[in-house]
């Protein structure tokens, strides 16, 4: 006798006995068909708890603005909630350069920059280097700071103090220098784990002969956004703040008053600053199977929750797992499920170029479907991408939800808030900041939130320039 899962009747799924192969009892869409690929598609996700239509979007907004609280007052949360010492208030002084550096995912970038007198910032002198700790092996403590020690090294003494946009949890002190506290995206670096970032980057470049280095000021990345679209709309009258990253990994930034801050005290609560949210930590209650696989073949299994139904670094992963499941259940032809199964990990690239174009050259999933020869296969695979794409825009318009809510923003759509995204993922991803929108906007609307997206180049870079030169 077979088992059904429960759940409205147009979505009864059948398992064989002995088996979880699918069967997929079809229905009408309200227009007409269903394409069948899409039908069977969604009883699988919904099996398995990856369907976006499974998140309910105001819960989770309610969720993550009551961890917010929780961790601004110093209670467990899994949001760290780190304050900053960041404000947003000050001019940004014209024509004076400063030397900045850059610590992402994938690159440390360096530059000189300044701004002219219209507000434009100049950018000068860039270089890159691979991040240390992300090519695979592990890098000591000595050799993290000598790399990025060796990028400045030609730019101390042409700029005043160093901003350093650092886009890993770290809590940050009074004096702008900040210790970290863990890393993510895979970085293999952990004897700089506790260490204080600037102070260790300040005694590397004492040892290539930099006897006093400028004053720094250590930043995330998504402070930094904040800062940057700050800077690029000083002609509008904004109602509040957030900074927003979806590259590599993700994060959460927004304008705060002092007087929520619990967790500190002495803050003139008159006064407000740039709360680094840490996002990508949030455990949110919609997490499927295959996050769960996921997060067990990581580091760190407990943590980043979010970051890792969404962002770059992980997005692959979680294709791979999805479709490893979904072969199991038999939705593939086993002929394009051995296929997929010896392409191993799926590149996020790959994923995502897949829904923009099914049919394109140099894609192993293209590759793969044509191996195979069957067109079913090939719409099952798009709409398994689509689906997950679809969560992860579902995930990031709550995450943005919360923060707008929780900040300083106003009500009415004279003042909205400056909501200021960086990072080539949200960029690129197939349809994604349409589908962000679609829920982001509506749901605001109606708690009478409005807001306004910017887009900025070089805001990491751009941030730290400004972090530099007002604080």
């Amino acid at each position: 006798m077979s088992s059904t899962e429960k759940g409205d009747n147009s979505h009864i799924l059948t398992v064989a006995p002995g088996s979880k192969r699918l069967k997929g009892i079809e229905h009408e869409g309200i227009l007409g068909p269903m394409n069948p690929g899409k039908k069977t598609v969604d009883q699988f996700l919904n099996k398995i708890d990856m369907h976006p239509e499974g998140i309910d979007l105001k819960s989770t907004v309610d969720h993550m603005m009551d961890e917010m609280k929780r961790g601004l007052n110093g209670e467990p949360s899994s949001l760290a909630m780190i304050p900053t010492y960041v404000e947003v208030a000050s001019d940004i002084p014209t024509n004076e350069k400063v030397v900045v550096l850059d610590a992402g995912g994938t690159n440390i970038r360096a530059a000189l920059v300044s701004f002219t007198t219209d507000g434009k910032p100049v950018i000068e002198d860039f270089s890159k280097h691979p991040m240390p700790g992300t090519q695979g092996f592990e890098v000591s403590r000595g050799e993290f700071f000598d790399t990025m020690a060796a990028l400045l090294e030609p730019l101390i003494g042409r700029g005043g103090k160093i901003g350093f946009c650092f886009s890993y949890p770290s809590e940050i002190f009074p004096d702008k220098d900040g210790r970290l506290l863990h890393w993510t995206k895979e970085v293999l670096a952990p004897t700089v784990v506790g260490r204080k970032i600037g102070a260790d980057l300040k005694d590397a470049l004492a040892e290539r002969g930099i006897a006093s280095p400028p004053e720094l000021v250590l930043l995330n990345d998504s402070v930094a956004t904040v800062l940057t679209g700050k800077a690029s709309q000083t002609e509008r009258d904004w109602g509040g703040y957030t900074g927003f990253i979806l590259g590599t990994g993700t994060n959460t930034c927004y304008v705060e008053s002092n007087a929520a801050i619990g967790k500190i005290d002495g803050l003139d609560p008159a006064r407000s600053q740039v709360i680094n949210c840490e996002s990508g930590s949030f455990t949110s209650r919609y997490r499927g199977e295959a996050d769960k696989i996921l997060c067990g073949l990581t580091e760190m299994p407990e943590s980043h929750w979010l970051e890792k139904m969404l962002s770059g670094r992980y997005f692959g992963l979680l294709v791979t797992q999805t479709v490893l499941l979904a072969g199991q259940m038999g939705l593939f032809s086993s002929e394009a499920f051995t296929v997929m199964k010896n392409l191993g990990e799926i590149s996020t690239r790959d994923a995502d170029n897949y829904t923009h174009n099914p049919s394109g050259t140099g894609n192993a999933l293209v590759d793969a479907v044509k191996a195979a020869g069957n067109a079913s296969d090939a719409g099952r695979l798009w709409f398994i991408i689509d689906a997950l794409l679809e969560r992860a825009a579902k995930l990031t318009a709550a995450n943005l939800a919360a923060s707008v809510l929780k900040g300083q923003s106003v009500s009415g759509p004279l003042a909205p808030t400056c909501l200021t995204i960086d990072g080539t993922t949200y960029y690129r991803y197939y349809r994604f900041r349409h589908r962000v929108e679609s829920y982001l906007r509506p749901f605001l609307t109606s708690c009478d939130r409005y807001y306004e997206m910017v887009q900025v180049d070089d805001a990491p870079l751009i941030g730290a320039a400004v972090a530099a030169l007002t604080n």
